[in-house]
């Protein structure tokens, strides 16, 4: 809970959709606001994906990954395929894959080319 209610939700939620419960809240789960928890040097992700007319599609993943003893930290995954309406290659723009880990304390590192480039240069620059 040290992100917040919404990582812990989307978390949930997220899960429900692997394991195929019955009507899980997609509507939560693709809304580009809950994903602000995740900031970057050039904003928070939700809002960066708002201004680059971005839409969140399957899968999500929010994952609380607790490592062995002799690992120093434990480490917080989103994963996210989005579609954005920006310039750029339709190989990263359109079907493009947004990986972001943070371990303890540290900030928000990109995984992901896409992350990279967001993380980089905010859409529309």
């Amino acid at each position: 809970m040290e992100l917040g209610w919404q990582p812990f939700a989307l978390s949930l939620i997220a899960s429900e959709v692997s394991e195929e419960e019955r009507r899980p809240n997609l509507q939560f789960l693709h809304e580009l606001s809950n994903f602000n928890f995740v900031s970057t040097p050039q904003g928070k992700l939700g809002d960066l994906l708002k201004q680059g007319r971005c839409k969140i599609g399957n899968p999500v993943g929010v994952d609380y990954v607790i490592k062995p003893a002799e690992v120093k930290d434990d480490v917080w995954r989103v994963q996210l395929s989005v579609d954005c309406n920006i310039v750029g290659p339709s190989y990263f723009t359109h079907d493009g894959a947004l990986l972001f880990e943070k371990h303890g304390g540290q900030d928000w590192q990109p995984q992901s080319f896409f992350a990279k480039r967001i993380a980089t240069y905010a859409p529309g620059s």
